[in-house]
């Protein structure tokens, strides 16, 4: 009996690492489908405001599979990861999200789409690292300006908390998320990091870092309007 308890107990430590790792992995994806999503959106002409804006952002929200579906009664989900930017203009490590949305209306079938939320305020980002933000409820949301003669007003609109912007159909149009809600997956954080750690500590504290997330970051970067 002995001998078998001890060799469960071996195998429990044998499967952690390989557990781990596979946990990572998942993550790695999900920043990974980001950076392809912030790419696609550089080379579209028609954002050229969304560039503009992501060059004042204090952070982004990038979830590169936001899926609709229900039948009268619907709702829509996705994870993703939450980037904040500094005075100097430097992009953070990803912390990951959840965000949720309810609806009742007439709704048939399902729809999958990338989504990306700008935070234009300090209050946003804080709002947002604090866990559990309800679009359009204690944070203002507005549908992301998109297409080639959009005037630059819109720029230096900082009363809006966040501007929204989705791909559907191939293309990247302003996107409704009021009552969505917000909420950091610190499981995933300590998983990816390999210790706990907060939203707080990887967008404003920056206590951890990974070069795994610099693709993303460079992304980031490169998109923002000169």
């Amino acid at each position: 009996m002995k001998r078998l308890i001890a060799g469960l107990i071996v195998g429990a430590l044998t499967l952690l690492p390989i557990m781990s790792a596979q946990a990572a992995n998942e993550q790695q994806q999900v920043v990974d489908k980001a950076k392809l999503t912030i790419e696609a959106m550089k080379d579209m002409t028609e954002m050229s405001e969304f560039r503009k804006l992501l060059a004042v952002a204090k952070g982004v929200v990038i979830f590169p599979q936001f899926l609709k579906a229900g039948f009268i009664v619907g709702g829509a989900g996705g994870t993703g990861v939450l980037l904040g930017r500094n005075d100097q203009g430097m992009w953070s490590s990803p912390a990951f999200y959840t965000m949720g949305q309810a609806s009742v209306g007439l709704q048939i079938g399902a729809e999958a789409k990338e989504l990306v939320l700008l935070i234009m305020t300090d209050k946003g980002l804080d709002a947002i690292i604090k866990n559990q933000v309800k679009l359009g409820g204690d944070l203002s949301a507005a549908v992301g300006p998109v297409g080639k003669n959009v005037g630059a007003s819109s720029t230096t609109n900082m009363d809006v908390d966040v501007f929204s912007f989705a791909k559907t159909a191939g293309l990247f149009i302003g996107a409704s998320v009021e009552g969505s809600l917000l909420d950091a997956k610190d499981d995933w954080q300590e998983a990816y990091y390999g210790k706990p750690v907060t939203a707080r500590n990887i967008v404003i504290l920056r206590s951890v870092d990974t070069p795994a997330a610099q693709g993303l970051k460079d992304a980031l970067k490169n998109a923002e309007a000169p």
